[in-house]
């Protein structure tokens, strides 16, 4: 059927218009800034939900790319400068930055993570078809991104939103985290679409819930009971301060310290300190960690510790400077073997990227050498205790979906140490946590977290909270902890099946927008004819 002027003028009529800037940025900026409250320790979910619709919902009108890519990074800046407001207090408490330049510091963050958002935002409004599908694809994208690219900051996931929301996370053990947050996104999106009175997007994201619920109702069991008893493990929380902790002249202090506490958990299976609890090299502490080490042998008890390595084995005088040196966990005493050397590093706290770049300046050449970690291997055994083999993260390394899960196989339980001491009393340490919770989930492994300050738990194979200890407090946490054999469809198949997934989807929804944008070119072109013909007539 011939499509008139006036049809087509009514068709380009009834597309949605976009609100005044002046009010679209504010708007974008807080609906980014309210997602920190559906993450630990608030919990409030639903706002996992209102947050990307409220974006969605601001990129559906037709705009320029310019103005899409700056609603997209208004709503990236809020995000970021609230939910990762947490570095404040390692910036501003712990490393001596005024005030003005740390909030600065902050926002320059927000800027730089934003861009995510704001790249989305513009493939969304000029690459691919606008409807939730393709809108749901980039945001697991933008997600999958911050695990590697420019080093990688996975951070403020929607899927960690619903961690202990099993009608939904029961999805994890499949298909990870991305899983959960491309749903719930999806569903974001398909509930702005039912408003406009489209609800065929409302009908894939109902199948789709009704399938993770029923997952949760059937509760599969990915993994099984080893058949082994269980582990006693007592996790030691030193609580030292962190503007203290790295002081030479407080270093005996710290080891008094973690001996005290372990002195009554000798004769437990294992006994845990947590991430560089002993803040010296090993060379420096031989004397402590063989009177440690004589202490779990007479009580036959594993003794885990984390402690800078250096490998004086791979040192060559006359090609290095300096022994390479590690973040590390070492496991000792009865029925135990094994060190495992941190694999991803944080940027500028554990080494200094393109650290070759400044061998230019004179003045600062060969002294990054003295300031960084070297990496581990992505190829390390797993732990060796009793009898059980144990897979490890330290620190952030937790928050790497494929780290962890390269780590758990072949293992029969998780071990995560941590300092958080970092970021004080701040969402972060909390944040952290959820993140192992999801971790346990994803792999269908017992994690045992100890930390510095906070928060040391220890968590089941559904990612429950079995233990947790009070945050800034000296203390012990003691528990049971059962090992579990097999494999999660997520340990077998990693992050591949959601991004095939997510890249059919983008790839369709591109076609799709070429070829409409195709017909309507010609459709314009054949309105044009035909209005010349009427005029004549």
């Amino acid at each position: 059927m011939r499509l008139s002027t006036i049809n087509l003028q009514k068709r380009l009529n009834t597309k949605s218009k976009p609100l005044p800037l002046w009010l679209t940025l504010p708007t974008a900026w807080l609906a980014g800034a309210v997602f920190l409250l559906a993450l630990a320790p608030y919990g409030f979910w639903p706002l996992a939900i209102v947050s990307p619709a409220i974006l969605y919902s601001l990129l559906v009108p037709q705009m320029s790319g310019r103005r899409a890519f700056i609603i997209g990074e208004a709503y990236g800046m809020g995000l970021w400068c609230v939910g990762g407001f947490w570095l404040y207090t390692a910036i501003h408490d712990y490393s001596d930055t005024p005030t003005w330049l740390a909030l600065i510091l902050i926002a320059l963050m927000g800027l730089g993570m934003g861009l995510f958002h704001g790249f989305l935002a513009l493939i969304f409004n000029r690459m691919v078809g606008k409807q939730p599908f393709s809108f749901a694809a980039l945001w697991v994208l933008q997600e999958w991104l911050k695990t590697w690219l420019f080093t990688g900051f996975p951070w403020l996931f929607v899927g960690y939103a619903f961690t202990e929301e099993y009608w939904l996370s029961s999805l994890a053990p499949i298909a990870g985290v991305f899983a959960v947050s491309f749903v719930a996104i999806l569903l974001a999106a398909s509930l702005v679409e039912l408003m406009r009175q489209r609800s065929s997007y409302a009908v894939v994201s109902v199948m789709l819930l009704a399938i993770s619920t029923s997952l949760w109702l059937i509760n599969p069991q990915w993994t099984k009971p080893k058949g082994t008893p269980d582990l006693s493990v007592s996790l030691i929380q030193g609580n030292i301060s962190q503007d203290i902790k790295w002081l030479t002249q407080y270093q005996v202090e710290t080891l008094k310290i973690y001996a005290k506490l372990t002195r009554t958990e000798w004769g437990r299976d294992v006994v845990v300190w947590p991430e560089s609890s002993i803040p010296m090299f090993q060379d420096e502490a031989v004397g402590f960690i063989s009177e440690m080490v004589k202490m779990a042998n007479a009580t036959n008890t594993t003794w885990i510790t984390g402690i800078p390595y250096k490998d004086k084995a791979a040192f060559n005088a006359s090609t290095d400077k300096y022994p390479p040196f590690y973040n590390s966990v070492m496991a000792l005493g009865a029925e135990a073997d094994g060190l495992y050397k941190k694999q991803r590093l944080v940027p500028f706290g554990e080494y200094i990227p393109f650290e070759g770049v400044l061998d230019i300046f004179p003045s600062l050449a060969g002294s990054q050498d003295i300031k960084s970690y070297s990496r581990g291997s992505d190829q390390q055994s797993p732990l060796q205790v009793r009898g059980h083999t144990i897979g490890t993260a330290i620190c952030y390394e937790v928050a790497y979906p494929d780290t962890t899960r390269k780590n758990a196989m072949d293992t029969d339980f998780l071990l995560t140490v941590s300092n958080d001491a970092w970021f004080g009393t701040s969402a972060g340490p909390l944040q952290h946590l959820q993140m192992v919770q999801m971790r346990a989930l994803e792999n269908g492994r017992w994690f045992i977290r100890a930390t510095n300050t906070g928060v040391t738990a220890i968590i089941d194979y559904k990612g429950r909270i079995v233990k947790r200890a009070p945050q800034f407090e000296r203390t012990v946490l003691r528990g049971e902890i059962e090992a579990r054999v097999g494999n999660t469809p997520f340990m077998l198949m990693g992050n591949y099946p959601i991004l095939i997934i997510i890249a059919l989807l983008l790839l369709v929804s591109y076609l799709g927008r070429r070829s409409r944008s195709t017909r309507d070119r010609r459709s314009i072109v054949h309105t044009k004819k035909s209005f010349k013909v009427e005029n004549k007539e």
